[in-house]
């Protein structure tokens, strides 16, 4: 990586305590003007964001180890990605590619085409969101093989749409009387290494989930069996090796669909361009949002060829989908991340939390497991001396980080999951002091 010019300093400083004065005032605001479903972790309101520091609109500077949930993985102003939103900005901000199409788009499919793992002819369709874009996987699988069930696994997150909400396995908050959802979707276990029948391999835990497919579902009745390769919001969930494999390998010989949700876990995000690429695995169909547009709103459906042309011309779109400034976004986030290999220090990023946080693991004894892979990490907590999920623990560190002026986010079913998602372009130094406020924060909850 090369040496990143900051616009900000990148040190954390706060005065006095969070949220200062001019945020409680914005927050009076809110109160008045906001629904109140729409909820932040975080009292301070940012006025500017820059490498690994969000600074409030008090002055307080914040270490952000969580990058608005995975997005800005290039920074939240990145130089290349600023420069091509400004030219696009000039030029249109909108015609809608379905009315007068442009070579952005064009050329953000091609980018992803090229990216994406397979060896074969693949198309690309975008939208706005992570949800928009596995809702459209599933109405592509199903229109390819002409069926209708989906599979998908304990602890998932895919979305708030009504279609991903019901593949969406976490009630609180994300289902709690939003029903009836979508039907025709299955969901079977996963391959939870830290929670298995110890010695379980990732084969033995697809047999497992697949019997059950093939007896309470039926094979020939799958259209597409959905999964994220590292389960996010269910708590970084890496499956034992073997595990994808073994779903990739069933749908093709049944003639379902095999469909990664990599919008967390790809572009970059886990020290490879996408999370399967760890293991191998050529999915039909890949999601991409988050990271891929530099914090624009961009999604999109990548895969085979073959199965992308399944559906009938005007059968995919969206007004806004792959609108013009956040294609040129996409294409400077792309850019950025290859010219500064971003992927090379994703898997530097996962060697310096495992260096600061190991130790403290193993002195506490709070800390059940550290998983993950590159620059999306997590600690799962539990009560000392067995595998009892403590939620209280991990909201407590959450609050001490936050007092600190470190952002860190909390996941997981169970609610226990400290999961970490530094900005990739975060220094060195920064991330270091970010992670011993948090080390000293397990300390503490451990007394």
């Amino acid at each position: 990586m090369p040496d990143i010019q900051y616009r900000l300093e990148q040190v954390r400083r706060i005065e006095g305590t969070l949220p200062g004065p001019r945020s409680r005032e914005l927050s009076a605001r809110r109160q008045e003007a906001v629904a109140s479903g729409v909820a932040s972790s975080v009292p301070a309101y940012a006025a500017d964001v820059d490498g690994g520091i969000v600074l409030d609109v008090d002055g307080n500077q914040l270490v952000d180890l969580g990058s608005g949930i995975a997005v800005t993985t290039v920074g939240a102003s990145a130089p290349a990605v600023v420069a091509r939103v400004k030219e696009a900005v000039e030029h249109f901000t909108h015609t809608c590619f379905m009315v007068t199409p442009y070579e952005g788009y064009v050329a953000v499919a091609e980018k992803l085409a090229e990216l994406t793992p397979g060896d074969f002819p693949k198309k690309a369709a975008l939208f706005n969101s992570g949800s928009e874009a596995v809702e459209n996987a599933v109405k592509i699988a199903r229109v390819h093989t002409g069926r209708q069930a989906v599979v998908v696994f304990d602890h998932a997150y895919h979305g708030r749409t009504n279609m991903t909400l019901a593949m969406t396995a976490k009630v609180m908050p994300y289902k709690q009387g939003f029903g009836p959802f979508a039907g025709e979707v299955y969901r079977v276990p996963v391959s939870y290494p830290f929670r298995d029948p110890e010695g379980m391999t990732g084969a033995e835990a697809a047999r497992r989930a697949l019997l059950q497919v093939e007896k309470q579902v039926g094979a020939g009745n799958v259209a597409a069996v959905v999964i994220e390769p590292i389960q996010g919001e269910g708590g970084f969930i890496v499956p034992a090796e073997g595990f994808l494999p073994a779903l990739s390998q069933w749908c093709t010989d049944n003639g379902a669909v095999f469909v990664v949700d990599e919008v967390q876990a790809g572009v970059a995000r886990t020290g490879a361009w996408f999370a399967v690429d760890h293991e191998g695995v050529v999915p039909d169909l890949i999601t991409v949002a988050k990271g891929v547009a530099g914090g624009m709103p961009l999604s999109g459906v990548v895969g085979r060829a073959e199965i992308m042309d399944s559906v009938h011309a005007g059968g995919l779109g969206g007004t806004y989908g792959g609108n013009p400034v956040a294609c040129a976004a996409a294409l400077g986030a792309l850019e950025t991340i290859e010219e500064w290999d971003l992927i090379a220090r994703a898997r530097r990023v996962e060697e310096i939390i495992r260096e600061e946080l190991t130790p403290v693991a193993e002195e506490t004894g709070i800390v059940g497991e550290i998983r993950g892979r590159g620059g999306m990490m997590a600690l799962e907590f539990v009560l000392p001396g067995g595998k009892e999920p403590d939620a209280d623990a991990a909201k407590a560190i959450a609050a001490e980080c936050l007092a600190q002026g470190v952002i860190i986010l909390t996941c997981g079913t169970f609610g226990n999951i400290v999961r970490l998602l530094p900005p990739l372009v975060i220094g060195e130094d920064l991330l270091r002091d970010g992670l011993r406020v948090f080390a000293e924060a397990i300390r503490h909850a451990a007394q």
